[in-house]
């Protein structure tokens, strides 16, 4: 049988982490296995539907790099593939039939004042909590069909049989075994006709072929309903892949306190696809060996079920930012330059930043003008920046020296090397060196440098190019001293060390 798998999320909350990160173990499954991948959309909950969270859903899937062959979108031949159009379509019925005529469904007609006292008595005689029959699980016939006529509100539920053992095959804790008497009867078709998660989505898996269900480890609790469904309908199930839980560094059940987890803010914030990727691949899966920096198909050849953990995973942003960083330094400057540029001057990345750090925001608006107007300088001052830079909103602070009039000085380095007798006569030479090139290039102002360290006897020259630097940036640290200088420019490298002879004197 081939791979078949489904992520099929409901539309009711932009996609965060545990969403996306399920979705990429089922493209990389599927990738792996030469299978297909199914999006659905899982809409039953009519009342916490989100409107446009379907579409930011497909926009995060296409951030991430997540392909699927059949469903929304897409076609096939098991559609249509949004769950409330499949309920209109009249699909579920036959199979709600099939239940209440086989006995393994039953309606129930309590009121939300009955289940009320019934969990309170529960909950107060320290009773397993849930539904258990009540008063309709071994109604007779008569009774329901009065119910019925007489048009009370009811629900369908699903009959879990008493003093079994039920087995689920789970693809990463193995054969679990658990003791049905545990387990209540769930709800499947609500009162307003709608199917319920237990109902819907075991149903559409099996009519849609799904051979593994990836899904949180939230939902093992809910397994033996499943499995139970699936057996009352004489159907096998499919392999659950429980994945694990996605933990803080704190250990802590990941949330907003920890940073963004909504998908698409990662995006706003600047991490580019390739590092989102496989950043989030790794939380709870390791491919074998110490590899971490992983191409999509790298990562769908080693891609299996031995290779998640049962444990939960950690969200580390450190981690995240020095695998963007490296995936920032892999790139050709050109198309980095080009990509800054468009992060920049995106509206929507400007309004993130201004809402978490209007510095940034600033600093975007400062590098996308600033690249209008040169966009020469604008592209060497990403190749100079980029082997120190994380994420893409952090060139705009890191390129802002090239284009300041005045650089801010370093209050430290400008305590240290002011008044230092040597400075003033050396930044002075320098300028005459300037003025006197026809042409500044790399290789003649490294030479000016080390030519003057060897005729004023330094054998080192930190006492040179550090205090050149600061008069150069107002900083401690940059890109090369002479690289820099280069790609400002005879004008500017004048005009800086001359304000450098003024405030270091």
């Amino acid at each position: 049988m081939s791979v078949r798998v489904r992520f099929a999320p409901s539309p009711t909350g932009s996609p965060h982490v545990g969403n996306i990160r399920t979705a990429l173990f089922n493209h990389l499954f599927a990738k792996h296995h030469g299978g297909v991948h199914i999006l659905r959309i899982e809409d039953t909950d009519r009342t916490r539907l989100v409107p446009g969270c379907e579409e930011e859903i497909i926009e995060s899937l296409h951030y991430v790099g997540v392909e699927w062959q059949e469903g929304l979108g897409k076609g096939g031949p098991h559609g249509p593939y949004r769950q409330s159009e499949r309920k209109e379509a009249g699909i579920y019925q036959p199979i709600i039939d099939q239940l209440v005529e086989s006995g393994a469904g039953y309606y129930a007609f309590d009121t939300s004042e009955e289940l009320t006292e019934m969990r309170e008595f529960q909950r107060i005689n320290k009773k397993p909590t849930g539904y258990f029959g009540g008063s309709w699980r071994d109604a007779d016939a008569a009774s329901v069909e009065k119910a019925r006529a007489d048009g009370l509100p009811g629900v369908l539920r699903l009959r879990i049989p008493k003093n079994e053992t039920i087995v689920i095959q789970d693809g990463i804790r193995g054969r679990v075994e658990i003791d049905s008497n545990t387990i209540d009867d769930p709800v499947l078709i609500k009162n307003d006709g709608m199917p319920t998660y237990h109902f819907a989505a075991m149903v559409d898996d099996h009519l849609m072929e799904i051979t593994h269900v990836f899904r949180g480890e939230e939902w093992i609790s809910s397994a033996p309903k499943h499995v139970t469904l699936f057996n009352a309908l004489g159907w096998a199930a499919p392999e659950f892949v429980h994945v694990p839980a996605i933990k803080g560094k704190d250990g802590k059940k990941l949330s907003k306190r920890h940073g963004d987890t909504a998908c698409l803010d990662f995006r706003r914030a600047g991490y580019l696809q390739e590092s989102i990727s496989n950043f989030i691949a790794l939380i709870g899966w390791a491919p074998g060996g110490d590899r971490e920096i992983m191409t999509m198909d790298e990562m769908a050849e080693a891609f299996s079920m031995r290779g998640i953990q049962p444990s939960a995973g950690v969200f580390d942003v450190d981690k995240l930012n020095w695998m963007n960083g490296s995936y920032i330094r892999a790139m050709e400057p050109k198309a980095l330059f080009q990509m800054v540029r468009d992060y920049s001057g995106c509206d929507e990345n400007q309004d993130y930043w201004a809402e978490k750090d209007a510095p940034t925001a600033e600093a975007m608006k400062a590098f996308t003008a600033a690249a209008a107007s040169d966009p020469v300088l604008a592209e060497k001052a990403i190749e100079l920046e980029q082997e120190r830079v994380g994420t893409l909103p952090e060139f705009g602070a890191a390129c802002a020296l090239f284009f300041e009039d005045e650089p801010e000085y370093d209050e430290k380095m400008l305590n240290k090397w002011k008044g230092k007798e040597h400075i003033p006569g050396m930044l002075g030479d320098f300028i005459a060196s300037v003025e006197a090139m026809e042409t500044v290039n790399e290789e003649s102002l490294e030479q000016m440098i080390r030519d003057w360290a060897a005729a004023n006897d330094y054998e080192k020259i930190g006492p040179i190019v550090h205090p050149t630097r600061l008069a150069m940036t107002g900083r401690k640290v940059g890109p090369g001293l002479w690289q820099l200088m280069a790609a400002l420019g005879k004008e500017t490298i004048i005009k800086r060390l001359t304000r450098g002879q003024e405030m270091l004197t």
